[in-house]
């Protein structure tokens, strides 16, 4: 059976473009359904992969926030050396918690964040989403029970020592809330089970957009982009974007 590698895209479609960000331990295919939801609505999208993610875990333990923020500027900076003027930005966890950062850096017409935690006391959880990263990362290489337990028995012995800086980011960018002055659309899942949902109101509360929502999804998970209500988000965020004040 052929096994597809998910890549970054870059779907043109017209005169609005829309950065799309994905999850720590993801990859494009967290907003890939939602590129192809814009793209059919005239707007382009672009979606990069951060250092190390969608590689083996080998080599995603040896980067850090500082390599993945480098890999979202520089998908910014495509957009506007291509032309594009206005730019609207939206991301998933921790790529929710980079368009929060960006809005603060760069002109950002508008903002999306889903499932985006603003806190992290520890950083046991994420070490464990990088160990389920590399089980399913070597499954999917179709390599033998045996063979997978010891090789992510050497990645849980050498650890992931960036997420200690990682927790640091997103205080970081907690800190800088109200330095957000972009409209913004705050997404949470009622029932997401790798954040602290309260995240979305610290989020709302803590940004001085004047024009901001905040909307829960009953029936989600975190990764909101490939649950039960997507075509319910897709359509929301798709409305938020057509509310944003784009030039003709």
């Amino acid at each position: 059976m052929k096994r597809v590698v998910m890549e970054p895209f870059y779907f043109t479609a017209g005169k609005r473009a829309v950065l799309l960000l994905h999850g720590f331990t993801g990859n494009s295919a967290d907003v890939r359904q939602l590129g192809r939801f814009l793209e059919k609505r005239g707007y382009t999208s672009i979606a990069p992969h951060y250092k190390g993610h969608g590689t083996a875990p080998e080599q995603l333990i040896q980067t850090g926030p500082s390599d993945w923020w480098q890999d979202v500027v520089a998908a910014y900076q495509t957009l506007v050396d291509d032309g594009y003027e206005q730019i609207a930005v939206a991301g998933l966890s921790l790529g929710g918690v980079f368009t929060l950062k960006l809005a603060t850096q760069r002109p950002v017409l508008g903002a999306v964040t889903m499932c985006a935690p603003m806190t992290m006391r520890t950083t046991d959880k994420m070490f464990e989403g990088v160990l389920r990263y590399a089980e399913n990362f070597k499954k999917f290489e179709g390599k033998d029970e045996q063979t997978i337990h010891n090789e992510v028995a050497q990645i849980t012995a050498q650890g992931m020592p960036s997420l200690a800086a990682l927790r640091d980011e997103v205080q970081a960018v907690r800190d800088e809330l109200d330095l957000v002055y972009a409209p913004i659309f705050v997404v949470q899942a009622t029932h997401d089970e790798v954040i602290d949902p309260q995240s979305a109101r610290i989020i709302y509360e803590g940004v001085s957009s004047d024009e901001k929502d905040l909307k829960w999804y009953d029936e989600s998970k975190h990764v909101i982009t490939l649950g039960k209500e997507k075509e319910q988000l897709h359509q929301d965020i798709y409305a938020f974007l057509e509310s944003l004040p784009w030039q003709a």
